[in-house]
């Protein structure tokens, strides 16, 4: 998928305008949730997210989805990770 495919497919199921996210390499976020609905492009580097049902780790071109409130953990690769997140509020 291309970041133009992708800010369709938001557009296209509800989500706010992304924004870009940047982390730094090497850095875990423990057990969290976001009271929103995510869906993430990722542009570079690399991210684990675990949440329930094991985890994955996504690369450039891929996109992970997180319902809201969903309990998760992230870790970011060895580079850091950069996407864009967008975000659909409860109604």
């Amino acid at each position: 998928m291309t970041e133009n495919e992708f800010r369709l497919l938001l557009v296209d199921n509800g989500f706010d305008e992304p924004v870009l996210v940047e982390r730094e390499p090497l850095i875990r976020l423990e057990k969290h949730a976001h009271p929103f609905e995510a869906m993430a492009f990722i542009l570079s580097g690399e991210i684990t997210i675990t949440t329930q049902n094991g985890f994955r780790t996504y690369c450039a071109g891929e996109i992970f989805h997180l319902q809201p409130n969903e309990m998760h953990e992230e870790e970011f690769g060895d580079q850091g990770v950069r996407y864009l997140s967008g975000r659909k509020s409860l109604q």
